[in-house]
């Protein structure tokens, strides 16, 4: 392995885990590497794009990918829907924060949980679809169009193009259905903009906790992930300074997680579900 490499790869893991968990990484021998982790590690959120469009191969080979992902007994319980016009995508940016990477998107990949050919495939058979209402069948069809999604982001991005998700895609889950005709028996689970990165417009690689934090053997260690979290703390409050904002991620956990009316409208998330033909049984 080349020294060019080498040095590569220990700036990835400084970029993602900090200079002192490279060395670390690096001390115990921790050295494989190939194009794919360095893409992945390199992965970061892009906002701002040129207004050059995803071309119709870049889109075919990205959902070629998707299509790859893992499946639950192959059931594939998962849609996307591509959306490229403007007028829509300023509709569905208001649905979702208003958030501009929505409505400057070249491309809006909206992955949708689907079991509704499943539905026609069982009415087709002279069957109903009983069992669609249980939350085992809700989560089979987030998990496997979040596997696709994730399939597709790193697609994208070994192509050389930049990805940004968007949770803000449930916050009004009925009316992005109407908006995208989804049918019953299907919801909109998260969105995933495609674009040619701005090269003017910063997207720096954002710090995760430590492998050592997350990664447990044999059995889950709540009690020794704690240096980890507080390492990780001072590492991610740098970070944030150095993007101009006064933030503290054990702050945005305690904000989002125990904070009375912090999820605001996705708290009617389970009713919006129940219209959809998820009963969450």
């Amino acid at each position: 392995m080349t020294d060019t490499v080498v040095a590569g790869r220990r700036a990835a893991l400084a970029l993602r885990y900090g200079t002192a968990e490279a060395e670390r990484a690096e001390l115990a021998g921790e050295l494989v590497w190939n194009e794919v982790l360095a893409t992945q590690l390199a992965h970061r959120s892009v906002r701002k794009f040129l207004p050059d469009s995803v071309s119709e191969e870049q889109l075919r080979a990205i959902v070629a990918a998707a299509s790859s992902a893992a499946s639950s007994s192959n059931l594939q319980l998962w849609s996307v829907v591509a959306v490229t016009d403007r007028d829509r995508l300023g509709r569905i940016a208001a649905l979702a924060g208003n958030q501009d990477a929505v409505r400057n998107a070249p491309l809006l990949l909206v992955w949708v949980a689907d079991l509704a050919r499943a539905g026609r495939i069982a009415e087709q058979n002279d069957r109903d679809l009983v069992n669609a209402g249980f939350v085992e069948s809700a989560l089979l069809g987030v998990v496997d169009a979040t596997l696709a999604a994730q399939n597709a982001a790193l697609a994208a991005e070994s192509l050389g193009l930049g990805t940004v998700y968007i949770g803000a895609i449930r916050n009004h889950p009925t009316e992005l259905a109407e908006e995208l005709n989804l049918p019953a028996h299907s919801f909109a689970v998260v969105g995933l903009v495609v674009g040619h990165p701005d090269p003017t417009a910063a997207a720096e690689v954002k710090p995760r906790l430590g492998v050592d934090v997350v990664l447990h053997r044999e059995q889950y260690d709540l009690e020794a992930q704690e240096a980890g979290t507080a390492e990780y703390e001072a590492r991610i409050s740098a970070f944030y300074r150095e993007q101009g904002l006064a933030d503290s991620w054990i702050e945005r956990v305690v904000g989002r997680f125990a904070t009375p009316g912090a999820l605001g409208v996705r708290e009617g998330l389970k009713e919006a579900l129940e219209r959809r033909g998820f009963d969450l049984n």
